[in-house]
């Protein structure tokens, strides 16, 4: 027995580097099957606990060796950092030699989740670091789209949840499993009401009771076995008490969602396999009142209402990083002229992106631009990006900082990765102290130019204050960071509350500009030096202040200045309070700056700047600093706005905190949809932690 165990321990090891589909769904230790039992140690080694202060609370499954599968109403309250994954186990209080333990980085919930009808009822959970395969500790496949399970599949559930309705597992807590038979949709339709249970859902149970999944086993496998391979078709949700005649478990159908599962976990993905149940399906002969006979049956899937605000791949709050990860700010989209990103925006409603009126300065024609969703990296790749073209673009006109709206051609699909951002139109307040947060593309995003995000604060704005601005700890804005967001969290909900723009925001008074394909400038200080200055097609506005360095000037006593045009002309203007600016005499100015657009020009000062322009590089523009304290920046208000984006867009997708509930169906929770004492008792048992939170 002793060298079994070790032969199978060393095939483990050596598949290491191996598809998961090598690996998954295969238990040796599973040697025996009985209903309603203790299981074998190691006979599940996918099983998992989530725990927080070591208290059990879900179950899970392992699918890599970095990712677990659980229920998205498991984590209806409780945050991913709270939580610890125990693998390997087998008690929950006895001695568990075989068991490791994980924290989280990230918690993704499927963005289609309604706690309401605990459809879509499934989350993702990235490990802290990878695990090692060992007998006790292995993955489960899973079912791959259009696997279909009959009525009367057997399949088995498992868990440390309890025993019956309100009656604990006894210590040591030793992981339980359940045979119990697929029952088709139909019929479950029939008995828990038309309309409850979606193609996303799959029941299994005793019609006459006796064998269920319980409070606690949620987030849990359902499995069946295929040859050798077990795959997991369902993911423990919700029922009605729990084992009760006529209310069989409910589980989340996996095979759904492959596509969805794929598309977060991007490397070393699960493994997914077909299962083909045989011989006919005796559920589509099951008839009800209300239920639609097979012939005229519509897919029975809800689909959810569109709400605002939702990154369920946001993990801003465990992270400093000033780089974006995929799907933190799902609403955010580049706008494009020819390829090249100009400024940012937001994704408002289904067709509507908002941004700064400023950045149409080149072109208001909607035919030039393109909007991209669902991007990352600006030269990198973006697997989940789209590309949709611009139909119209309406302005604002209330004085300053005026926003722009564009009508999208298309209605893009919604995903974890592109959502519309809940819009401030006068219904939110978020006060001196709030923590906000901006994004956008600058020169900050490294080689593949990745989305930035900055942290900051709302403060007061002063003397200067009114009741159409917002006033923050200033943050390092460029040109092409306009027209993006400045977010809040309300809730669940992300809301902006302003649109960036660089009008007096620049933390710097003089900055170098560079253009992409314009003109390219080489100022260089020395005796008896020779600048050139070439535009090949546009023309270069270069600002300076007065109280930094002077640009295009060369201070030496036979300097000498050449400004070659191509086609146009390069405009050089110096700010300050003194300046002169002479087109075609020479000027010198023995304290302040000048400027020659096409002459020589000697500054005793002796400040110069390099500026050079290479190809691909992001540009950025020169604003002087707000008048109010160093260090604030102000913004005008989207509840500014409110009556232009009204009649702009029309309606706007409402946030989950004015359309859903906080409060989750859990395994054998349903109740509590209808029953508000069944609400009261949950969260009572949550208070006292003498049953596991659902």
């Amino acid at each position: 027995m002793v060298f079994r165990t070790l032969c199978v321990v060393f095939l483990f090891l050596a598949k290491g580097c191996r598809s998961q589909l090598d690996v998954c769904g295969q238990a040796t230790l599973n040697t025996r099957i009985v209903g309603g039992e203790n299981a074998v140690r190691g006979s599940w080694p996918w099983q998992v606990s989530l725990q927080v202060s070591g208290s059990h609370f879900c179950g899970g499954s392992l699918i890599n060796n970095g990712w677990v599968l659980s229920a998205a109403h498991c984590f209806s309250s409780i945050k991913y950092y709270q939580v610890t994954v125990k693998l390997g186990l087998y008690t929950l209080d006895g001695s568990n030699p075989n068991s490791v333990s994980r924290s989280l980085t990230a918690a993704y919930v499927h963005p289609s989740y309604n706690s309401k009808s605990s459809d879509n009822d499934l989350a993702l959970l990235q490990l802290s670091s990878p695990v090692t395969f060992t007998t006790y500790i292995t993955p489960v496949c899973l079912a791959a789209s259009g696997s279909t399970f009959f009525t009367d599949l057997q399949s088995w559930v498992t868990g440390w949840g309890n025993i019956k309705t309100g009656v604990s597992l006894p210590s040591p807590g030793t992981l339980q499993e359940v045979q119990v038979p697929i029952i088709g949709n139909r019929k479950c339709n029939c008995l828990y009401g038309v309309g409850s249970i979606t193609d996303n859902m799959v029941c299994a149970g005793l019609l006459q009771g006796g064998k269920d999944s319980c409070q606690g086993d949620s987030g849990g496998p359902l499995v069946v076995k295929q040859g050798s391979r077990w795959i997991q078709a369902g993911i423990v949700s919700f029922g009605k008490d729990c084992a009760l005649a006529n209310y069989p478990g409910v589980y989340t159908r996996v095979s759904q969602y492959q596509d969805w599962i794929d598309q977060v976990i991007t490397s070393n993905q699960p493994g997914f396999l077909t299962y083909t149940s045989s011989g006919t399906n005796s559920d589509l002969q099951v008839s009800c009142s209300g239920l639609p006979s097979v012939t005229t049956t519509a897919p029975t899937t809800t689909v959810p209402p569109v709400l605002c605000g939702q990154a369920n791949l946001n993990t801003v709050s465990g992270t400093s990083s000033p780089l974006a990860s995929i799907g933190a700010w799902p609403w955010i989209a580049s706008l494009q002229i020819n390829g090249t990103h100009i400024c940012g925006g937001t994704l408002i409603a289904e067709q509507y992106v908002m941004s700064s009126a400023d950045c149409f300065s080149s072109s208001k024609k909607p035919s030039d631009w393109t909007v991209k969703l669902g991007r990352l990296n600006q030269n990198g790749s973006n697997p989940s990006e789209v590309s949709v073209t611009v139909t119209d673009i309406t302005f604002s006109n209330s004085g300053n900082n005026n926003i722009a709206v564009l009508k999208l051609s298309t209605k893009p699909t919604l995903s974890s990765f592109i959502q519309p951002i809940c819009v401030d139109l006068g219904n939110s307040n978020f006060g001196i102290g709030a923590q906000c947060w901006a994004a956008g593309w600058g020169s900050g995003g490294g080689v593949e130019q990745t989305l930035q995000q900055f942290n900051t604060t709302i403060v007061s704005c002063g003397n200067t204050s009114s009741s159409n601005s917002i006033c923050i700890n200033a943050i390092q804005l460029e040109q092409t960071h306009s027209g993006g967001p400045l977010m809040c969290q309300s809730g669940q909900s992300w809301v902006q509350v302003a649109v960036l723009t660089l009008t007096n925001n620049s933390l710097n008074s003089t900055t170098n500009s560079t253009t992409s394909s314009n003109s390219t400038t080489n100022s260089t200080s020395s005796s008896n030096s020779t600048t050139n200055s070439t535009s090949s097609s546009n023309s270069t506005t270069n600002s300076t202040s007065s109280s930094n360095s002077t640009t295009n000037s060369t201070s030496s006593s036979n300097s000498t200045t050449n400004s070659t045009s191509s086609s146009n002309s390069t405009t050089n203007s110096t700010l300050s309070s003194n300046n002169s600016t002479n087109s075609s005499n020479n000027s010198t100015n023995s304290s302040n700056n000048s400027t020659n657009s096409s002459n020589n020009s000697t500054n005793s000062s002796n400040n110069s700047t390099n500026s050079n322009s290479s190809s691909n590089s992001i540009s950025r523009f020169t604003r002087s600093l707000s008048p109010r304290a160093s260090g604030i920046q102000t913004f005008t208000k989207t509840s500014s706005f409110t009556s232009f984006l009204n009649t702009t867009v029309g309606s706007f997708p409402p946030s989950s905190l004015s359309s859903t509930t906080s409060a989750a169906s859990s395994g054998c929770e349903a109740l509590s949809f209808y029953s508000i004492t069944s609400v009261l008792l949950l969260s009572l048992l949550v208070l006292i932690q003498t049953l596991c939170l659902e």
